[in-house]
């Protein structure tokens, strides 16, 4: 039998295409999600999960559920056997944790302690957390490997994300085991200490980034405890070379502005991979022409997103 493999956020754009790559890897996730991030389709199933169920053909278990309700998340620990769980659902935005940190807070923190309580409950110890660039803060150094201090975050979601993965590392201590809608575009700041002055961050091909997290669910048979991996390319590009790039793959000129920096933001922050590669045998496939091409050929075929649900 197929290992079960629970999917918190499972609906939401990278926690379904990792989906994907677990079922094409022989795994049988089950998803949960609480639409906060999804498109519902019909049948109240996310529009995403219909999707692949409909390009795969293959049937995906969805169970609607807030990780805030531990009674709900209770019952399906009872009525599966999972192998391992891969959590992704919480809040994400950087400024509006700024403007909404107790709201981050609880939705992150708490949501993430009942999944921690239930899985130890039910004697589940195998865990791949989707983590953030955001717990190094303003980097020391670039690119960021794996040694680099955490913990300097400039922001409320960062900070979540920081505090969970203490959360893990202290629990994995006490068990001793292991699209044309917009005028413009609005550029955040263009006065940093970067080649253009726009911020410069490690953008990834998210079917690369699934991968990365599959190859992270195989290396749990090791039992090496809690460890940590950094996914990315390895290389900066700035917020205007992203522009030049959508520009190149849409054929169009996109209209931008200056806007003020957002609290919370830092210059640079990009990726050293080198140990997942050395580690996980994974290594990002995808260069950002490639990234800009495939994420404009979704959305000329789906200019409103998932809400149209016309198609397959």
């Amino acid at each position: 039998m197929p290992q079960k493999i629970l999917v918190t956020g499972g609906a939401g754009y990278i926690g379904s295409h990792c989906v994907v790559e677990l079922i094409e890897a022989g795994y049988h996730p089950v998803v949960i999600d609480n639409f906060s991030n999804a498109v519902r389709g019909d049948g109240d199933v996310p529009e995403s999960l219909r999707r692949i169920e409909k390009f795969l053909n293959t049937p995906i278990e969805f169970h609607e559920l807030d990780l805030l309700d531990k009674t709900g998340l209770e019952k399906i620990f009872k009525k599966h056997s999972f192998y391992a769980v891969m959590h992704f659902a919480g809040l994400k935005a950087v400024g509006e944790s700024v403007e909404q940190p107790l709201r981050y807070y609880r939705v992150n923190l708490t949501g993430t302690i009942n999944l921690l309580e239930v899985m130890q409950s039910h004697g589940v110890r195998n865990l791949v957390f989707s983590s953030s660039a955001t717990v190094y803060g303003d980097p020391q150094k670039l690119p960021i490997d794996e040694q680099h201090p955490v913990g300097g975050c400039t922001n409320p979601y960062g900070k979540t994300k920081y505090f969970i993965e203490e959360m893990i590392k202290d629990q994995c201590t006490a068990e001793k085991v292991a699209i044309g809608r917009r005028k413009h575009l609005n550029v955040f700041g263009n006065n940093y200490s970067t080649p253009d002055g726009t911020g410069v961050r490690d953008y990834i091909h998210v079917v690369d980034l699934a991968k990365g997290h599959i190859a992270a669910v195989g290396k749990l048979k090791d039992n090496r405890g809690c460890k940590v991996y950094n996914l990315g390319t390895g290389t900066g590009y700035s917020v205007l070379q992203m522009v030049n790039a959508m520009e190149k793959a849409s054929g169009r000129k996109i209209a931008y502005q200056i806007a003020p920096r957002r609290s919370g933001d830092v210059a640079s922050c990009y990726a050293d991979p080198t140990l997942a590669e050395k580690e996980l045998s994974w290594k990002a496939e995808y260069d950002l022409e490639r990234m800009c091409e495939d994420l404009w050929r979704w959305q000329s075929q789906n200019p409103t997103g998932f809400s149209n649900g016309t198609q397959p």
